[in-house]
């Protein structure tokens, strides 16, 4: 199956405690067979300078990320102390998602 997903398009990336928006190229550029590491380490902060500017209440914190991630039972719970790593680990997910979504939601925001 071909993605959808357009690099000229900013995609919202939700999940049960957050949401936030990530654009069309860096999903691209991170979903991809092989190793996604340095992809995701390049656009981590683009993602979380966005996700600060766009100011939405539920906007990503240490904390949130880390309990969405620790419902995956995939880290524990020194593993999920590292803020950045979590960070990475969420944006990889999240552009995953994106990706796979049959219909990608790249809608803007209501303010």
């Amino acid at each position: 199956m071909k993605s959808k997903i357009q690099p000229d398009k900013t995609y919202w990336a939700t999940g049960n405690r957050h949401e936030f928006r990530i654009k069309g190229e860096a999903i691209i550029d991170i979903c991809h067979r092989g190793d996604n590491s340095k992809s995701v380490s390049h656009w981590v902060d683009d993602v979380k300078k966005m996700a600060d500017k766009d100011g939405f209440t539920n906007r990503p914190t240490p904390e949130t990320i880390r309990k969405e991630l620790g419902d995956f039972g995939a880290w524990d719970e020194e593993e999920l102390l590292d803020d950045e790593q979590n960070w990475k680990r969420l944006l990889w997910l999240a552009a995953w998602d994106i990706f796979d979504s049959d219909e990608p939601d790249f809608s803007e925001p209501v303010k």
